[in-house]
């Protein structure tokens, strides 16, 4: 049984992509955990790789903002040859064998997507998830969130931009976020209007 097919259409969810390697201690791991704990404590469903590092610290922050426990976290874990464990606190996981259908799962279930700290696998999560905005095939917000992207989006400026590869609106389709509390704030805009509310 499928259960990412049973989960509610009309549930709000936000992806939070980044990596497996970062611990507990590191500034990155709280930056996460809070932005998750901010997101369950407003209603909003959670999606990640369902594995350590970084997607633990949004599982975590997820439990203990999710006081009313009405709110879901959605693990898409993936096979690696070295073996990935499952994060605590998931209440749906799903297993992959190949990273195409998890992305194109993570892009399915999603209305905006958090791009943290990572290495090759965020990075491809960040330029699938923003080919696709490009082409106007999805149109939900992608935040990049902590300082790591900054010189990432220099590059973009000073290459493919200057070298007419891509348009400035396609780097108008970033948001680039400093802090956890910035990235919620960009978040909690796209579920007021999904909510219909108009709130700013």
């Amino acid at each position: 049984m499928d259960e990412l097919k049973d989960l509610n259409k009309d549930q709000f969810r936000v992806a939070i992509f980044g990596s497996a390697r970062l611990k507990e201690n590191s500034p990155e791991y709280y930056e996460v955990y809070n932005l998750a704990r901010l997101i369950a404590s407003a209603g909003i469903d959670l999606v990640t790789g369902g594995g350590p590092g970084l997607m633990e610290a949004a599982s975590n922050g997820f439990f203990e903002g999710n006081k009313a426990a009405s709110n879901r976290s959605i693990g898409l874990n993936i096979t690696l040859p070295k073996e990935q464990r499952y994060a605590a606190h998931l209440d749906v996981k799903k297993q992959f064998d190949r990273f195409s259908e998890r992305l194109d799962s993570f892009v399915e279930l999603s209305n905006a997507f958090v791009v943290t700290a990572g290495g090759i696998g965020t990075v491809l999560e960040l330029f699938y998830t923003w080919q696709l905005a490009q082409v106007k095939q999805i149109d939900k917000p992608l935040i990049l969130m902590g300082d790591m992207w900054r010189d990432l989006l220099e590059w973009m400026r000073k290459w493919p931009l200057k070298n007419n590869l891509l348009d400035q609106g396609d780097l108008d389709l970033i948001h680039l976020a400093k802090d956890y509390f910035e990235t919620f704030t960009v978040v909690q805009e796209r579920y007021d209007h999904f909510r219909g509310t108009g709130r700013s």
